[in-house]
């Protein structure tokens, strides 16, 4: 720091980054190619959610009720790059594992194979396991709670483990024989951003080759969803009898965000480890930052949003007329929506006319903690394939002076983007995502 508070930025050379590895699991697909094809055709995962109620009423959301743990690792036993003996362990761990486990487990194997780690394997002590997300056994413990309160001394002992979200940390460590930091990240909506940030820090640091991230799926009881339609943050009311129009990013009849479920996973990689192991980067991270408001409520601040994307952009060297396409936090909130576009005007001032925005939450419903982890995903696939997905229901603008995505995927030369999320409790975060082909 310096006199003043202000904070010196090092443009020096940074070690390049690199995402070699991706697995997803979400409302509209079970892998990534079913989730670049969603992408590209605009599909939405919206239903009424089975047993999901506020005020004794069912919600609209997006939820993975297509996903079969069972199905992904039938499909990953027939593929001569997974050792069977990983596939058998893999199912042993899964058997009585919560829906979040096995969501996560499949999207680490899927990106574990696309970066080649078990072909090209990296020392276990020089990988890093980060999860994005807090509390998240809410539907475990809601499970377990009537047997508990009959007959107490009959709680399963594996509930001491699975109650810590260190339980994510220990079993993906053991399965795929990470040795390096692990921790979790909680950062509520930015969690993800969050991890990838943290990932990203460790690399530069030298203190791993490689970093798993991993956004965990939220599973939310009947009581968070409660809470979250109580503070009036959740939508699904105007457009109840419809739920596929019911989110609604940056449209004037957006009215709250639509819970959806998902995991996803990023392989992260210094460069040098990827040009040693000669496998081919899908994308390079060239940072982010996290920047609090002071503020332990659910409303967003301009100055925190204008904050972190403008850091973000100084600390990469980033000039904001490079940048091609921003993918919104974008929730489908009043408030929300319209502070972010305020605070994206306030950083890219005249460059917003020709900057293409869009929002993946209108696909995948709001994912909470792994959102982060999702959408730079959706990025890295937008650029690689050079397409733009569609903003879904967008048919009013909130506000006419930005380049939106419209109703259909269109052809787009993405070269450098910027994903934005923003958390409860003051936590804003940006990052910036560079092709590399």
């Amino acid at each position: 720091m310096i006199p003043g508070g202000e904070i010196l930025i090092d443009h020096g050379k940074k070690e390049p980054v690199y995402v070699t590895g991706m697995g997803v699991v979400n409302a509209i697909a079970d892998s990534i190619p079913e989730f670049e094809h969603g992408l590209r055709n605009g599909h939405q995962g919206f239903r009424y959610l089975e047993g999901k109620k506020v005020n004794n009423v069912s919600i609209i959301g997006a939820d993975i009720n297509s996903f079969s743990f069972d199905n992904r690792m039938d499909y990953y036993g027939a593929s001569a790059s997974v050792p069977t003996a990983f596939i058998d362990r893999a199912g042993k761990t899964a058997r009585r594992a919560p829906l979040t486990m096995k969501a996560a487990l499949s999207c680490v194997l899927e990106a574990y194979c696309q970066a080649e780690l078990f072909n090209r394997a990296i020392s276990g002590d020089r990988i890093a396991i980060i999860v994005t997300g807090s509390n998240l056994t809410y539907s475990v413990r809601e499970g377990y709670f009537d047997k508990f309160q009959k007959d107490p001394e009959y709680l399963t002992p594996q509930y001491a483990l699975q109650f810590m979200d260190t339980d994510y940390i220990g079993t993906l460590s053991e399965l795929f024989g990470i040795f390096g930091e692990g921790f979790t990240v909680g950062g509520a909506s930015a969690s993800g951003n969050a991890g990838i940030i943290k990932a990203w820090q460790l690399l530069q640091l030298g203190l791993a080759d490689a970093c798993v991230v991993v956004g965990a799926l939220t599973e939310l009881t009947n009581m968070e969803l409660q809470g979250f339609y109580n503070i009036g943050a959740m939508g699904g009311r105007k457009y109840y009898c419809e739920p596929e129009k019911a989110c609604r990013p940056f449209d004037e009849e957006h009215e709250g965000f639509l819970y959806g479920q998902a995991s996803g996973c990023l392989i992260l990689e210094s460069g040098r480890s990827a040009e040693q192991r000669a496998v081919r980067p899908l994308a390079e991270i060239l940072g982010g930052v996290i920047n609090l408001d002071g503020n332990r409520s659910s409303n967003p601040s301009l100055a925190g949003e204008i904050k972190a994307m403008a850091r973000t952009l100084e600390t990469a060297g980033i000039k904001p007329e490079e940048v091609d396409y921003i993918n919104a936090h974008g929730s489908s909130s009043p408030l929300g929506d319209d502070t972010e576009l305020e605070a994206i005007k306030g950083v890219y001032k005249e460059n917003i006319s020709r900057i293409i925005i869009n929002s993946t939450k209108g696909l995948t419903g709001h994912c909470l903690f792994s959102a982060g982890v999702v959408e730079a995903i959706a990025v890295i696939l937008q650029m690689n394939s050079g397409f733009i997905h569609p903003n879904a229901n967008l048919e009013k603008p909130s506000c006419h002076e930005f380049l939106f995505a419209g109703k259909i995927a269109v052809p787009a030369s993405i070269r450098l983007a910027m994903s934005n999320s923003f958390g409860f409790g003051g936590i804003n975060t940006s990052i910036l995502i560079k092709g590399v082909r």
